[in-house]
């Protein structure tokens, strides 16, 4: 099982990318569209990590999409202007949200 971050912007993707995890950078619907396309393809994907921003511009569209499919799960994470904490934070969602410990 793959984790893919689905990001609003470029730091957040860089700093996942080092840690192992795939990616992409959307700031409009169709790229969120096209983005989704590509998760729901690929069944190694079983976890979608969302930053907080996008999810909540975007949360109604990837839920209505997500409804329709049981995998990937949906994880919102802070992202690199959240003040959720240190740099562990999006692993103890992940860990949170799972069980998955990364």
């Amino acid at each position: 099982m793959k984790l893919y971050l689905l990001s609003d912007n470029v730091d957040t993707l860089t700093g996942m990318r080092l840690a192992g995890v795939d990616g992409i950078v959307a700031h409009t619907a169709d790229e969120v569209l096209s983005a989704m396309k590509h998760v729901l393809e690929d069944s190694s994907i079983g976890i979608l990590l969302v930053t907080k921003k996008l999810y909540l511009e975007f949360s109604e569209k990837l839920l209505e999409i997500l409804a329709e499919h049981s995998t990937p799960l949906i994880v919102q994470i802070p992202d690199r202007h959240g003040a959720e904490g240190s740099g562990n934070a999006i692993a103890a969602y992940i860990k949170e949200a799972t069980g998955i410990q990364i």
